[in-house]
């Protein structure tokens, strides 16, 4: 049987249905936008039916246009993953790593070892993007991620069909302004600071998702001041006595700016088990298999060193 399409005509397909309009579509693919409405117009007629309704208020899928959109992106996203395989057969020499981290891990933790990784590999693409826990779960759910780093706690109905490989293990700890009644502390109850006003990162960040987490266990409620995903900016406003939060050590550590903050740990250490996941029935690359084991390898390093 002969199939009323090819891949290209299909890429194009999901491109005018991702941006909107055959104008952008052509533009993100430096095309003549006649091009891509051919292109469109002919896989229609090749399958027999209309993919796409044209209106005043600008593109509509048909039944016919959302089936084909629904099979389109996975046989696209595996045509690109058969490519890569075929190119990485002469070795390690191309290929591209996307990889989600949240904004503490990306600034703290991952900009030495992406350097290390990309020295090894020169020839590797990396692709970083920052998000919280829950959309870089869903991100990697939809093929927009390879890898993202979780949270083993967390691993649950929502990781399902994941597969996580452990990398490291961060204690988090109360972080306050030196000048804090309880900075001369060497240890502070969860129940001493969840009777602070918090400064704490919206919902949908494991720093969120780990203090609710904490209150929840102890029966706690915690008193919010400020929400912000910004660090720095919550560093500023723990410094200057408005608050205090929690951060993993390095953060407040690592910061040699950091000079008016304390990290001083839980009575009972907490720590975060940090992995790196993905999709189970998509598999790694070698590209990626090689930034995972990079990973794991620098992780061991890190840990003989302390």
């Amino acid at each position: 049987m002969k199939l009323p399409f090819d891949l290209r005509a299909l890429e194009l397909f999901v491109s005018v249905v991702e941006h909107g309009s055959f104008t952008a579509a052509a533009q993100s693919l430096s095309l003549a936008q006649s091009a891509v409405s051919q292109s469109i117009a002919g896989l229609e007629t090749r399958l027999g039916k209309p993919l796409l309704i044209r209106g005043t208020r600008g593109l509509r899928l048909t039944s016919a246009g959302d089936t084909l959109l629904e099979h389109a992106r996975p046989l696209l996203e595996q045509a690109q993953r058969t490519a890569l395989a075929m190119a990485e057969l002469d070795g390690l020499v191309k290929g591209e790593v996307r990889i989600g981290v949240s904004s503490m891990l990306g600034s703290y933790y991952f900009p030495p070892l992406l350097m290390a990784f990309k020295a090894r590999y020169p020839n590797l693409k990396l692709s970083v993007i920052e998000g919280g826990t829950l959309s870089l779960r869903q991100m990697i759910d939809s093929g927009e991620l390879d890898l993202g780093v979780v949270v083993e706690e967390q691993a649950g109905a929502e990781t399902t069909g994941l597969v996580s490989r452990h990398f490291l293990s961060e204690e988090m700890v109360v972080c306050l302004s030196n000048d804090h009644p309880l900075a001369s502390r060497h240890q502070i109850s969860v129940e001493e600071f969840f009777a602070e006003e918090l400064v704490v990162f919206k919902r949908g960040y494991f720093h969120r998702d780990f203090v609710e987490r904490l209150a929840s266990q102890h029966g706690l409620t915690a008193s919010i001041g400020f929400e912000s995903n910004l660090i720095a900016l919550n560093k500023a406003i723990v410094a200057r006595g408005f608050g205090i939060t929690t951060f993993l050590r390095r953060v407040v550590e690592d910061d040699r700016e950091a000079n008016n903050l304390t990290a001083i740990s839980f009575s009972q250490p907490a720590w975060l088990e940090l992995s790196l996941a993905w999709r189970q029935e998509r598999g790694l690359s070698r590209a990626e298999q090689a930034f995972v084991d990079f990973v794991v390898e620098h992780s061991a390093d890190h840990r003989s060193c302390h």
